[in-house]
C-alpha cells in the first residue's frame, strides 16, 4: 500500500469515526459508519468504533439498538478485539458496555481480572472528579467469583467517594470470603471518620445474612450499630450481628 493509499484510508477512518459518534446524525448514517469501521477490522478502526459506547443519543431506543448492534458485532469478532478493547477500557470514562464485551471475548475469568486490575491501576483509591468508572469496575468485579477479587476491591473501602466505598463493600459481601473481607469491612464500620449510615447498614445487613463473626470488634461495632440490628452471642460462640425481629423483611 502506497503512502497516498494509507493517508486516504486514515482520512476515511477518521470520517467514519466522527460520524459514528455524531449525536446529530441520523441513526442509519451512524450504523453505516460503524459497519465500515467493523469491516476494516484494524486495531485502530475497532478502537474508533468502540467510542460509540461513550456517546449518549437523545433517542433512547435508537441509542440502545446501536449499542446492542456494536456489542454483538464486536463479540462476533472474538479475540481480535481484545487489544483495542484494553486500550478503550483504559481511556474511556464510562465502561459498562465494554466490560460486557470483555466477558465474551476472553476465555477465563482470570483473564478478565487481569484486564480489570490493569485498568484499576489508573484509578486507585483517592479523589477522582468522576468516580463512575471506579464504581463500574467494582460492580463488575462483584459478579466474578475469585479469591483475587477481594484483594483488588478492599483498598477501595478507603476511597473518598461514598459511592465507591459502598460498591467496594457490596463486592466484598457478594464474594462471601469472610477470611479476606471481614476485617476491612469491620474497620470501616467502626471508623469514626465514616459518616455514611447507608454504608454501615449495608455492612451490618451483610454480616447478618452471611453469619460472619465480629471477632475482637464486638464492643466497637456495638457503639455504631444501626437501630435495626443487635448483637447476639450464645455461650462460647462468637458474637454476630442479627436483624431485630421487627426489621426482618
Amino acid at each position: 500500500m502506497g503512502v497516498f493509499d494509507m493517508f486516504s484510508k486514515e482520512r476515511s477512518r477518521e470520517r467514519n469515526a466522527s460520524r459514528a459518534i455524531n449525536k446529530y446524525a441520523q441513526s442509519p448514517d451512524r450504523l453505516k459508519a460503524m459497519q465500515t469501521l467493523l469491516a476494516e477490522g484494524s486495531p485502530e478502526a475497532l478502537y474508533a468504533v468502540m467510542r460509540r459506547f461513550g456517546m449518549l443519543y437523545d433517542k433512547t431506543i435508537d441509542d440502545e439498538q446501536e449499542k446492542e448492534y456494536l456489542f454483538d458485532s464486536l463479540v462476533e469478532k472474538g479475540g481480535v478485539v481484545l487489544e483495542p478493547l484494553k486500550k478503550y477500557l483504559l481511556a474511556a470514562e464510562s465502561i459498562s458496555w465494554p466490560l460486557r464485551v470483555l466477558d465474551k471475548v476472553v476465555a477465563t475469568k482470570d483473564e478478565v481480572i487481569d484486564v480489570l486490575a490493569e485498568v484499576m491501576k489508573r484509578h486507585e483509591p483517592g479523589y477522582e472528579r468522576d468516580p463512575t468508572k471506579k464504581i463500574q469496575l467494582l460492580t463488575h468485579l462483584a459478579g466474578i467469583k475469585s479469591p483475587r477479587v477481594a484483594q483488588l476491591v478492599a483498598p477501595y473501602l478507603a476511597d473518598m467517594d461514598m459511592g465507591v466505598r459502598y460498591a467496594a463493600a457490596e463486592a466484598l459481601l457478594t464474594q462471601g470470603d469472610e477470611a479476606t473481607a471481614s476485617e476491612p469491612l469491620l474497620t470501616v464500620f467502626v471508623s469514626a471518620e465514616e459518616e455514611s449510615l447507608r454504608l454501615r447498614i449495608r455492612i451490618a445487613d451483610g454480616f447478618a445474612e452471611l453469619g460472619w463473626a465480629l471477632g475482637d470488634k464486638r464492643a466497637e461495632v456495638e457503639k455504631r450499630l444501626p437501630d435495626a440490628y443487635t448483637i447476639e452471642a450464645r455461650g462460647k460462640e462468637p458474637a454476630r450481628i442479627k436483624k431485630k425481629p421487627a426489621a426482618k423483611d
